[in-house]
C-alpha cells in the first residue's frame, strides 16, 4: 500500500479505506507536527493542529483537487491555517513571522512554494526577481504583513497591491520550476 502515490491513497480513503489513511497519516505524521511545531512552539498545540487537520481530511471538510497541486503541498497549507486558527483560538502569537494574508493568490502556487524550497532555496529565486516583485514578496512571505498593511505601507491601492503580488508569484514559480528541470 505504501507505494501508491499520495493522490492515490487519498482517494481511496475518502472512499472510506483506513488503511489509505494510515498510510498517509504515517508517511505525514512527523512532517506535519514539526511544520505545526514552527507556528506554535507547543507540543500539545502541535498535537491538536494535526488531529485537526487528519479530521479535517477524514471526515470530508476539506478537498484535495489533484489539478491543483501537489497533496504534499495542499497538507501543508492545511496545517498551516489550522495552526494559524488554533493560535488565534488561545490568543497567541505565532512562534515565526508569518501571518494568515488576504485571499486573492493562486493557493496552487502558494503550496507549490511552500513544498518546494526551503526559506533561503526562495530568498535566491527572490533574488532573480525585478527589484519591485522582491519588495513585495519580502513583505508578503518574510515579514507577514497582509495585502492591506502592504497596500498602506507602499501607499497604493489595494487591487494595484493584490495584482503585482500575484504577479510576481507567477513570475517566481517560473523561477523555481525553471532550477527544478
Amino acid at each position: 500500500m505504501h507505494t501508491q502515490s499520495d493522490e492515490s491513497l487519498y482517494h481511496e480513503m475518502r472512499s472510506g479505506d483506513e488503511l489509505a489513511l494510515e498510510a498517509l497519516y504515517e508517511k505525514y505524521e512527523r512532517l506535519l507536527f514539526s511544520f505545526a511545531h514552527r507556528f506554535t512552539n507547543n507540543d500539545r498545540l502541535s498535537e491538536e493542529v494535526i488531529q485537526e487537520v487528519w479530521m479535517k481530511i477524514w471526515n470530508g471538510r476539506v478537498d484535495f483537487n489533484t489539478d491543483k497541486g501537489k497533496f504534499s503541498s495542499w497538507i501543508l497549507t492545511i496545517t498551516r491555517n489550522a495552526a494559524l486558527d488554533c493560535l488565534r483560538r488561545e490568543k497567541r502569537q505565532p512562534t515565526i513571522e508569518v501571518e494568515e494574508r488576504d485571499g486573492g493568490f493562486d493557493e496552487p502556487v502558494e503550496r507549490t512554494v511552500i513544498e518546494r524550497e526551503t526559506a533561503s532555496e526562495v530568498r535566491d529565486a527572490v533574488s532573480e526577481l525585478k527589484p519591485d516583485q522582491q519588495e513585495l514578496i519580502e513583505l508578503v512571505y518574510f515579514k507577514g504583513l497582509t495585502q492591506q498593511q502592504i497596500s498602506d505601507q507602499l501607499n497604493l491601492p489595494l487591487g494595484t497591491v493584490k495584482t503585482r503580488i500575484r504577479s510576481a508569484i507567477q513570475s517566481l514559480r517560473k523561477i523555481i520550476d525553471g532550477r527544478e528541470r
